[in-house]
């Protein structure tokens, strides 16, 4: 039986120092990508309530949805394409305080409003990317960024 990983009150980087060392020892020792991916993305979304959260793998030049928490998402993207696909295409992190006002963003659901988007860069190229809508305008700021780039930093990710 899963362990309650969550601490539900705190300034936003008090939830993150606690729940990030929690989510490190959720995932070490556990060899099989998708299941940490899950546990990783299942965690923020409980912690922080976002609309959505989740991975999508690069799979033969597109980005494949992979585990994620939240609504129906978007399959495959192109590279350079919506948030994730540019985030993607010049390996840095992007966030979008209103995702309207974002050149060709991809809207899998209208009800997302903000979006951070953590490309996972391995040996120089991208591997993957961090997804996060929220339904709130201007939801992500750097301390998101600077606590959601330090966990994928962390996290193994084996060849794919």
């Amino acid at each position: 039986m899963a362990e309650d990983l969550t601490i539900h009150s705190g300034s936003k980087k008090e939830q993150y120092l606690a729940l990030l060392p929690q989510i490190q020892a959720l995932v070490e020792g556990e060899p099989d990508l998708i299941a940490n991916l899950s546990n990783i993305a299942a965690a923020l979304k409980e912690q922080f309530h976002w609309w959505w959260v989740g991975f999508y793998l690069v799979k033969n030049e597109v980005l494949v949805l992979g585990p994620f928490q939240g609504p129906v998402a978007c399959t495959r993207i192109q590279k350079g394409r919506g948030v994730c696909g540019a985030a993607w295409e010049r390996q840095e992190t992007i966030i979008v305080p209103d995702v309207a006002q974002f050149p060709g963003h991809i809207a899998c659901s209208s009800l997302s409003k903000s979006e951070i988007v953590i490309p996972v860069v391995r040996n120089g190229s991208v591997v993957a990317v961090l997804d996060v809508d929220s339904e709130l305008y201007n939801h992500f700021d750097t301390t998101d960024q600077q606590y959601l780039e330090a966990l994928i930093r962390n996290i193994s990710f084996p060849p794919i």
